[in-house]
């Protein structure tokens, strides 16, 4: 069996949650971690770059990455797709980096078909009254969109149980800390481990080891 150097891991969380906030502060703590970036079919917005944001394509290209069997997941939005290129992410699999994809509950139905050994974290907000706090303190959204977000995490929230890991987001740096110790943790087990420090173990027990 061929082992890749890091590990997939799928982060989800209902908006309002902190999953952003949380994955960017966490790849800042931790050069070892990266976020996938997705591939899609619409517009580039103002500020935005190929590549840092999203892998803009033409419909024509994603159409194909479709057929060729290249993503993980994707969706139509919009009119727009939207998706996770599996050659993107087992390229930066293969260079050492963990690898988060920051995607719904659907999404992640998709990725643990095909890659079964993704580790899998749900973010929970502490309570509903502090999630509508959060979705109306963004600013962003009028208060007919902020109910529909607050029903729609009713639904995302049930899928729960189908995660490894469940966060609860009350206090930011003590979730980052949970966050990170998830990540720590799957370092140190036995088959990573034999992936970075093989010649270490064969010059202490004096023989090859398999990986």
């Amino acid at each position: 069996m061929t082992y890749m150097s890091g590990s997939l891991y799928i982060i989800s969380a209902p908006s309002g949650a902190g999953k952003t906030s949380l994955v960017s502060q966490l790849t800042k703590t931790d050069g070892s971690i990266a976020v996938s970036v997705s591939c899609t079919t619409r517009a580039m917005r103002p500020g935005e770059a190929n590549g840092v944001n999203y892998h803009f394509l033409s419909v024509e290209e994603f159409e194909k990455k479709i057929e060729e069997g290249d993503f993980l997941e994707y969706a139509k939005v919009f009119d727009n797709y939207y998706g996770t290129s599996r050659s993107s992410v087992k390229a930066q699999l293969n260079a050492g980096k963990d690898v988060i994809l920051e995607i719904d509950w659907q999404g992640a139905q998709q990725v643990r078909r095909l890659m079964p050994q993704a580790t899998s974290i749900f973010i929970l907000p502490p309570s509903m009254n502090e999630l509508h706090r959060r979705l109306k303190a963004r600013g962003t959204d009028s208060d007919e969109v902020i109910e529909r977000r607050m029903q729609d995490a009713i639904n995302e929230m049930s899928h729960y149980k189908e995660f490894d890991y469940l966060v609860i987001n009350n206090h930011f740096e003590t979730t980052l800390k949970d966050l990170h110790s998830i990540f720590k943790a799957k370092r140190l087990r036995r088959q990573s481990q034999l992936q970075a420090h093989k010649v270490l173990i064969k010059d202490l027990l004096g023989m090859e080891i398999e990986v």
